[in-house]
């Protein structure tokens, strides 16, 4: 492997570019955008309502994303839900000629597919430019060479045809992000890497008091790729290097570019870096089948997103990659990633990247997990490390007895509607989930904590292991418990860490909450809403609502209705859905399968399904509403309709009442 990358020839960028072509300004307007789309070019104008919070699931919907080449340059921002309408087909970008792409706060926020910005690029873009934007959207840019700024200023240069100097478009950017914009992309800087040609910054000797995620961050820090030499004393923010991980996997949906992107720059030949910290898994997709629209077959899509399985177990058989595929005699997967994670693979201390924006969910035994993109995925698949720039950290303290019926997922909900995490400035940070409250939670419910630290913008989110850690671990997993004790010795932020910023929280201020349709920062306490919400969709499980504690509270709620004759409401139609096959075998060995089955609900097996529109569970109309456990809310992220967030409590209350509703334990009835 090694001989061919290192033939290859790599060379860095001019010292200045000029890019030639029209900028387009994605607005609240979608009228604006079509005066765009047909020829006309808008004056930069601050007053211009540009769109906030554009989600990748917008710039690349879910089904865009079965394709993994060139074609992606069709269906840029096909998603985007301006005013309600959806203003830009298909083409319409490339065949407009922009080369900018403009727009507000939050760019890129959500999943970590580099579908999104391998569209914009092959569309013709060239540059983005936003108020702030999402670690993982940025570095995906980066990595594929395109580049990004927050100075919009450069728009009228850039109209203009004028050379702009490449030192505009890395500012303060540390020296491996330098590198990486000036070879034009993180593979060809990955060359220049092995070659000598670069160099990655050294850091002193030195010692300061750390938090738990910069401890276990300095013990994989690398020192000497050649000689796979790791350590140094500590780190902190700002620091730039790479870190070796202990597990990469990857899914359905990002498998296949990067083997696309591996035969190119390794060779079909080459063989995978320590195969045996690498997984596949087939989660994503295994229900698309029951739901594609008629009209999407014709188009082929569905033919796509069987090459996507197709492509990624004929890569897996031939480097003898383990592959959690499609279950043999039903339909349904494995199991979700981030499940299978936490239940089999991940340990305290460890690095565990995923191509999955919702890695964060291992970051609840105490290890450092996080997305990254496809480029990203590939190169540690060479090198076993993958690069970082050591994040600020934040601080989440609570305080407090969480009253019963109320959990992990409404806490997390309170965090994400604080101004704070709202105005972005989470965005890239470690976030570090502490005090009484998470101590006293299960492993599970932190993971609903860590998973959805990707919701807060954050670059992972962690809870330190403790003597719970170590419980779980040994019951679940049947370690050995000095061996597990002696894993999470240290792992512990010292009391005079560096933190940026900590919010506290009083647990016992917290009631069961939704988040509003559109965003997970849009929640409300369910006793708040202004009106009465009718359901018409339940769906229950993915990553973040399909555990085993998860389901203890699905089957609370159901068997409490049961006593009392109450049923799913006739008027909704309710999903529940295993995270894995373990999760599966647990209720099973509970009865709860034959509990929901009673109840009403059709319970499905592993799998992503609605969450990501491509299971049962979704909405088809724009009028339908949907309560869910899954971790996002964005337009069209589970299909057409509304969908309200909640825990598994108010998810269930809701399916019995026919309505949002939140759960009293002490009454034992959807209140």
């Amino acid at each position: 492997m090694l001989t061919k990358l290192l033939a290859r020839e790599v060379g860095r960028r001019p010292a200045s570019v000029r890019l030639q072509g029209r900028v387009l300004f994605l607005t609240e307007d979608p009228d604006l955008i079509r005066r765009q789309l047909a020829g006309e070019d808008l004056d930069w104008d601050p007053s211009i309502p540009l769109r906030d919070d554009i989600s990748t699931d917008e710039i690349t919907p879910g089904w865009v994303c079965y394709y993994y080449d060139e074609k992606l340059g069709e269906y840029p921002y096909v998603g985007l839900r301006c005013d309600g309408e959806f203003p830009i087909g298909r083409n319409d970008v490339r065949n407009g000629g922009f080369v900018c792409s403009v727009s507000g706060k939050r760019r890129g926020k959500g999943s970590s597919r580099e579908a999104a910005p391998f569209a914009e690029q092959a569309a013709g873009i060239r540059v983005v430019i936003a108020e702030n934007i999402e670690r993982i959207y940025r570095e995906n840019c980066q990595n594929r060479g395109m580049l990004t700024s927050t100075d919009f200023s450069l728009i009228d240069k850039i109209r203009a045809g004028e050379e702009i100097p490449l030192e505009s478009f890395i500012g303060e950017a540390g020296q491996i992000e330098r590198d990486i914009i000036e070879y034009g992309g993180l593979l060809d800087y990955a060359v220049a890497r092995l070659k000598g040609l670069v160099h990655v910054p050294e850091i002193p000797p030195r010692s300061r008091p750390m938090t738990v995620a910069e401890k276990i961050l300095a013990r994989h820090w690398v020192t000497d790729l050649a000689a796979d030499e790791v350590g140094v004393d500590s780190v902190a923010p700002g620091d730039t290097g790479f870190v070796r991980t202990d597990l990469r996997f990857s899914h359905e949906y990002v498998t296949p570019m990067a083997a696309t992107f591996w035969d190119a720059f390794a060779g079909p030949e080459a063989e995978l870096n320590d195969r045996d910290s690498v997984v596949f898994f087939r989660d994503h997709l295994a229900f698309l089948d029951q739901v594609i629209t008629e009209e999407r077959r014709r188009k082929g899509l569905l033919d796509a997103a069987h090459a996507l399985h197709d492509r990624q177990r004929e890569f897996a058989a031939r480097q003898g990659i383990r592959l959690h595929g499609e279950l043999p005699d039903r339909v349904g997967s494995e199991a979700i990633c981030h499940v299978m994670v936490q239940d089999r693979y991940a340990l305290p201390g460890a690095v565990v990247i995923g191509s999955d924006s919702h890695t964060p969910h291992s970051g609840c035994l105490g290890a450092v997990a996080f997305g990254v993109g496809t480029s990203a995925i590939v190169n540690s698949w060479a090198t076993r490390d993958v690069r970082l720039q050591v994040p600020p950290s934040v601080r989440i303290r609570v305080a407090g007895r969480l009253a019963r019926g109320v959990t992990a997922k409404d806490l997390i909900l309170e965090i994400l509607r604080h101004p704070y995490v709202k105005g972005g400035e989470a965005i890239g940070k470690i976030i570090e989930f502490g005090g009484e409250t998470v101590e006293a939670l299960g492993v599970d419910e932190r993971a609903t904590l860590t998973n959805m630290a990707a919701e807060v913008g954050g670059f992972t989110g962690i809870v330190a292991p403790d003597s719970r850690t170590v419980d779980w671990l040994v019951e679940r997993r049947g370690l050995d418990r000095g061996e597990v004790e002696d894993l999470i010795e240290g792992l512990a932020s010292d009391a005079d860490a560096e933190y940026e910023w900590t919010l506290e929280i009083d647990a016992s201020s917290l009631r069961p909450m939704v988040a509003q349709p559109g965003d997970p920062g849009n929640g409300i306490f369910v006793d708040e809403l202004a009106d009465e919400v009718p359901v018409d969709i339940v769906y229950a499980g993915s990553c973040t609502g399909g555990k085993r504690e998860d389901f203890d509270m699905y089957a609370e709620v159901v068997r409490a209705g049961l006593q009392q004759g109450r049923r799913v409401a006739e008027a909704v139609a309710a999903y529940i859905q295993y995270g894995s096959i373990d999760v599966e075998a647990y209720a099973r060995e509970r009865g709860y399968d034959r509990l929901f089955e009673e109840a009403g609900l059709r319970v499905l097996a592993p799998g992503c399904g609605a969450c990501i529109n491509a299971g049962p569970g979704v909405s088809t109309s724009t009028e339908q509403v949907t309560v869910s456990s899954i971790n996002r809310n964005f337009p069209g992220r589970s299909g057409p309709g509304k969908v309200y967030l909640g825990s598994p409590y108010t998810v269930m209350a809701s399916a019995l009442a026919g309505r949002i509703a939140a759960y009293e334990p002490e009454l034992a009835v959807p209140a």
